[in-house]
């Protein structure tokens, strides 16, 4: 008796994880794409893997719809390099990997699990979206996913791998969580699809380029990475999980570096032209400080006038912010404003300090910036220094002039040590625009205006674009060489490690979105 109950649970465990058969296996594979099982076994520590609602079915009287032992979701918990984590994945082959009533309450459940535990969610992303013989209650899943995705939002890490591809609603839970890593051509995100944009708007686009992993990594910003395939993809999973908290409640993990914290670099000074206006790479400045040169860069290919991504200092793991000179001369503008707000927030959240180096000449000018919101979307930036507890670092290495330089971490936005460089420029304008205002009538009615202007700049620059000033004033707390900055940011860290830091009780604040 005992032995037939058995041997029932062993036709069923491989009856469930056979997926949709072997055939819909093949044609995956053959798509050169990895079953649900497979990812999950890719991504977890072997054997840790613990699966719940394996015999889920769908509830449907649908014939045409045939049942499958967990109805499209292979769904549980296990450990990624000894770390708890929760993950779901949608499995193409049952059903195309539709979301129905029943598989969108297994990503429930394991959601509310990853909550009460504080652990991680990550979802694996490869679906035809709602399945359309479940009418409403498929789409009543999606809601009850979006509500979760809120309720975790800024208490447990989310993070989405899109394999596959993921359209209409189902593309909400995705940009709800922390962060999104796409497949180049597998992965694809869209609200509505080609066909549907060629019947509407007679528009031809093919699937890649209306909503795969470069188009979002470069122009719509909802991909924080893009990987080469999925292997690549798991790996920078399990290092982003290398860098970040298991929940709100506590630090980011330490490591042991071996890599000096003393250490200096006699070379850094020379990173920068002797032109302000010269472009040059700020990750030279940023891998020079960090442990070993590992910075590990978010949103690299989207606003790339400025810089985000985590590092570690001393074996502490930081978020890293740095206007970028080599795009854009390293001005902030809408997406590079929303960029950073958003990667600061995160790092609030989940107690990662935050380090920023500034060279920015302001605000980008120009009506499309202007009519497409710079002052709303630019005050997100400022709200969001503003509202970020954790220990805050900021060092002026070249020009902060403006607005932008009160956006960049300033002294004012409650960071807590303000470093500059000797060759920080501090100012409300460049000298080239200041004195062209402030010596309007002598240029206009002078022959020799360039030889005048040429003058007055350097003038300018001399007296007033420098951080002595700044540090007169208080708001720039120490002047520093820049061969020391390493070594100058780790004590600040080290010093602010106990920082608590309260604010007026609220609600939430009403950011400018």
């Amino acid at each position: 008796m005992h032995e037939e109950k058995i041997k029932r649970l062993a036709q069923l465990k491989k009856s469930a994880e056979g997926g949709g058969g072997p055939d819909k296996i093949e044609a995956q594979h053959t798509k050169g794409k990895l079953t649900a099982r497979e990812r999950i076994s890719l991504l977890l520590d072997e054997g840790s893997f613990v699966e719940i609602d394996k015999y889920v079915v769908h509830r449907g009287d649908d014939p045409t719809v045939k049942k499958h032992y967990g109805d499209g979701i292979v769904s549980g918990f296990g450990t990624v390099n000894g770390r708890q984590v929760v993950v779901f994945a949608y499995d193409f082959t049952v059903l195309g990997g539709s979301l129905g009533e029943m598989s969108g309450k297994k990503i429930a459940k394991v959601m509310d699990h990853a909550m009460k535990i504080g652990v991680p969610v990550i979802g694996i992303i490869d679906s035809g979206g709602a399945r359309i013989q479940e009418g409403v209650m498929s789409l009543d899943s999606y809601g009850d996913i979006f509500f979760r995705n809120t309720q975790a939002s800024g208490v447990i890490p989310q993070i989405t791998a899109s394999i596959g591809p993921c359209a209409g609603g189902a593309v909400y839970s995705p940009a709800m969580t922390d962060f999104v890593i796409m497949v180049e051509n597998i992965g694809q995100m869209f609200v509505t699809g080609p066909e549907v944009v060629k019947e509407v708007l007679s528009q031809e686009v093919s699937f890649e380029d209306l909503g795969g992993a470069r188009a979002h990594a470069t122009k719509s910003g909802v991909a924080h990475f893009v990987a080469k395939n999925e292997y690549d993809c798991i790996d920078k999973i399990k290092k982003l999980l290398s860098f970040i908290p298991q929940n709100n409640l506590e630090d980011p993990p330490m490591v042991e570096s071996s890599d000096d914290p003393n250490r200096v670099d006699s070379k850094l000074a020379s990173v920068l032209p002797e032109a302000p206006y010269q472009p040059y790479d700020i990750k030279e400045i940023i891998k020079s400080i960090v442990d070993n040169g590992d910075f590990f860069e978010v949103h690299e290919l989207f606003a790339e006038n400025i810089v985000v991504g985590f590092a570690r200092m001393a074996g502490r793991s930081v978020g890293i912010v740095a206007n970028q000179p080599l795009y854009l001369a390293g001005a902030l503008d809408i997406n590079s404003s929303n960029k950073a707000a958003r990667f600061i927030r995160f790092c609030d959240a989940f107690n990662i300090p935050i380090v920023t180096l500034v060279d920015t000449p302001g605000y980008l000018p120009g009506a499309d910036q202007e009519h497409n919101g710079i002052i709303r979307h630019g005050s997100k930036l400022l709200f969001a220094y503003c509202e970020a507890t954790v220990p805050k670092i900021t060092c002026i290495v070249g020009k902060a002039y403006g607005g932008a330089y009160i956006a960049m971490g300033s002294k004012n936005l409650r960071a807590d040590v303000n470093y500059a460089w000797p060759t920080a420029e501090i100012a409300v304008l460049g000298p080239e625009a200041a004195i062209t205002i402030i010596h309007r009538k002598e240029l206009k009615s002078s022959p020799d205006a360039a030889a005048i202007k040429k003058r007055l700049a350097k003038e300018y620059r001399d007296k007033f674009a420098n951080p002595y000033i700044a540090a007169e004033r208080g708001v720039i707390d120490v002047v520093i060489d820049p061969m020391e900055t390493r070594p100058m940011i780790i004590r600040a860290l080290e010093a602010l490690a106990d920082k608590k830091e309260s604010r007026v009780w609220k609600k939430h604040g009403n950011i400018n979105l």
